[in-house]
């Protein structure tokens, strides 16, 4: 059978899933969304593949799944014409030797439990998908891991021993010192998480001289829980400035409640009406929100509403309370917008 495959590109999260589903029979669909959207791992769909030019659905995929410090891909075949049947997976060019359905001693356990997910499959069961990559990741991790045992190094052995519910790499030579080189750690949040939470601002633990992973890890996990306990508590504050924000403005016309990171207001200078949208950063109230202004009443030639540059050069700062904070932001409204105005009728003028 010949494939056509396409490239899924970039999009909101919610809006890309959807539209990739929508490229699969009913049956399938089922399978793929509660994967993308139950997963316990970030798990991403890189190509959609039809198994025939003439073939009314998609029927296969390739699975981006985390590993480590990368992702691992594996594709995933249907057959649209049997959608009731269980998926072939076909693992990496890097891994013919990883044989799941054939592992003995150690891995039995969770080959048979594969085997039971295969034998009783049921497609209206949506789960099934989900259930069967998570099992064959597990052991896919235990794979990985008997081959860095197989290696003749004390040292790896010894760190890998006490991690070994973590994943993490080691920058793996021939053999190791004595005095092992820190490791790579990469932190991987979900897109909830990345919302409450910056990963790429975390400050990691420095690594001493002759540190092993065992004493390494716990400093880790303390410093994390102190930064998202700090993150949760900007929430807090970022809620109490988004309602210090009506006795100046009225209730606000949009705003995001979850995270309170987005909030948008209406405010006006005589006849001129204009809108003020209020990024709130995830390191608020440290650094300041950014305002952008958008007109009402200002369109450009391809009737798009005219908006202001980012403003984030007002009088700011962190020690003030949120009542001290609006008041301060109202002030920058009231004196900026008549330079605001002035802009859009400039730009207007422009356009004609």
């Amino acid at each position: 059978m010949t494939s056509l495959r396409m490239d899924m590109g970039e999009g909101k999260g919610e809006e890309k899933e959807k539209g990739i589903i929508a490229h699969f029979p009913p049956l399938i669909a089922a399978q793929l969304d509660y994967l993308l959207t139950r997963s316990p791992l970030p798990i991403k769909v890189e190509q959609v593949s039809y198994g025939s030019r003439n073939a009314r659905y998609a029927d296969r995929f390739t699975l981006l799944l985390p590993c480590c410090l990368d992702y691992i891909k594996w594709d995933v075949i249907y057959n649209s014409q049997y959608p009731w049947a269980a998926p072939d997976i076909i693992f990496g060019l890097d891994d013919d030797n990883f044989q799941p359905l054939s592992f003995t001693g150690e891995g039995q356990e969770t080959s048979q439990s594969i085997w039971g997910i295969f034998c009783d499959w049921k497609i209206k069961d949506p789960s099934g998908l989900l259930r069967l990559i998570l099992e064959l990741r597990n052991l896919y991790m235990g794979y990985q891991r008997k081959r860095v045992e197989e290696l003749d190094d004390p040292r790896l052995k010894f760190e890998i021993s006490t991690i070994i519910p973590r994943e993490v790499i080691f920058p793996v030579r021939k053999r190791q010192s004595e005095m092992p080189s820190a490791p790579q750690l990469k932190l991987v949040a979900s897109t909830t998480l990345k919302e409450l939470f910056d990963i790429e601002d975390v400050t990691l633990p420095v690594w001493l001289d002759g540190m092993c992973m065992a004493e390494y890890i716990p400093n880790l996990e303390e410093n994390l829980r102190a930064q998202v306990s700090e993150a949760i508590a900007s929430v807090n504050s970022r809620r109490l400035f988004i309602e210090a924000l009506v006795p100046h403005f009225g209730r606000p016309l949009e705003a995001e409640t979850v995270f309170c990171r987005r909030v948008s207001i209406l405010a006006a200078s005589g006849n001129f009406s204009f809108l003020v949208h209020l990024t709130l950063p995830i390191q608020f109230p440290k650094q300041q929100p950014i305002l952008t202004f958008q007109s009402s009443q200002h369109f450009d030639s391809q009737g798009m509403p005219i908006t202001s540059r980012l403003y984030a050069d007002y009088p700011w700062s962190p020690r003030w309370d949120v009542s001290e904070m609006t008041q301060r932001i109202f002030e920058f409204i009231v004196e900026e917008c008549v330079n605001f105005k002035k802009f859009c009728s400039d730009a207007l003028q422009l356009h004609r």
